[in-house]
C-alpha cells in the first residue's frame, strides 16, 4: 500500500476515513470511475431488492436481539430503509441489503471496533452499488477499517502489520440469503407476504405423520 505526503493511502487497500473528521470514505471505484458507472447501478432492482423483512425477520437472518435493532435504528446506526416505524400499528421493514449491515455491524461490535468507525463503514457499504458487496472484504486493526476487492490487497494489509479482522461480505452476503430463504418477507411494490417454506417445519409434519 502506498501513502501520498499527507498520509492518504494511494491504491488498495483503501481505509474508510471517518465522516467527523471531515473526509469522505476512500472507495476504488472513486480511481476507476464513479459507482454509478458500475454495472448493477443501472441495472434494474434485483429480486431481493424487492423484497422487505420485519424487525424480528431481519433479527432472526441477522442473529441480533430485537433490542439491539431497535436500539441501532432509534440512534440512525442502522435504519431500515424500506420503511421505518411512523406511528402506531407501523413496524419496520429492511431491505436485504439492511440485514446484511446489520450481521456485519454485530461482528464489528462484538471484537472491539468503533462505534464511530462502524457509523463511517455502514455509510460506506450504503453508498456502493448492490452487487460490489459480494466482492468487499472489509479488514479492520481495531483502530481503522480499510476495503480491499482483491487477495492481493488482504496479503498487503496483513503483511503491514495492519489487519487483524476481516469480514468476507460475499459470505456474510451468502448466510444472510440461505437464512432469509426460509423466513417470510414482504414484497414492497404490493405489500403482499411472501410465506417460506421452513425445512425444520417441513420435517416436523413428516414426522408427525409417521407416528
Amino acid at each position: 500500500m502506498r501513502s501520498s505526503g499527507d498520509g492518504t493511502a494511494m491504491g488498495g487497500p483503501y481505509p474508510l476515513q471517518s465522516s467527523a473528521a471531515g473526509h469522505s470514505p476512500k472507495r476504488p471505484m472513486a480511481v476507476q470511475g464513479s459507482v454509478q458507472e458500475s454495472g448493477d447501478a443501472t441495472s434494474g432492482p434485483t429480486e431481493q431488492e424487492q423484497i422487505g423483512y420485519r424487525g424480528p425477520t431481519a433479527c432472526a437472518a441477522a442473529g441480533i436481539t430485537y433490542r439491539q435493532l431497535d436500539y441501532w435504528a432509534r440512534t440512525g446506526l442502522v435504519e431500515p430503509s424500506v420503511r421505518s416505524a411512523g406511528g402506531s400499528g407501523t413496524q419496520r421493514l429492511y431491505s436485504f441489503r439492511d440485514v446484511v449491515v446489520l450481521k456485519i455491524v454485530k461482528r464489528f461490535l462484538d471484537t472491539g471496533v468503533s462505534l464511530q468507525n462502524i457509523r463511517t463503514t455502514v455509510q460506506h457499504l450504503r453508498d456502493r452499488g448492490f452487487q460490489d458487496l459480494e466482492r468487499m472484504t472489509l479488514m479492520s486493526d481495531g483502530a481503522t477499517v480499510y476495503e480491499c476487492t482483491s487477495p492481493d490487497e488482504v496479503h498487503d494489509l496483513l503483511q503491514g502489520g495492519q489487519g487483524v479482522f476481516g469480514i468476507a461480505v460475499g459470505v456474510v452476503w451468502r448466510d444472510v440469503r440461505a437464512a432469509l430463504s426460509q423466513l417470510h418477507g414482504e414484497r414492497i411494490d404490493t405489500g403482499e407476504t411472501l410465506v417460506r417454506q421452513n425445512p425444520a417445519d417441513e420435517l416436523a409434519r413428516r414426522r408427525n405423520r409417521a407416528v
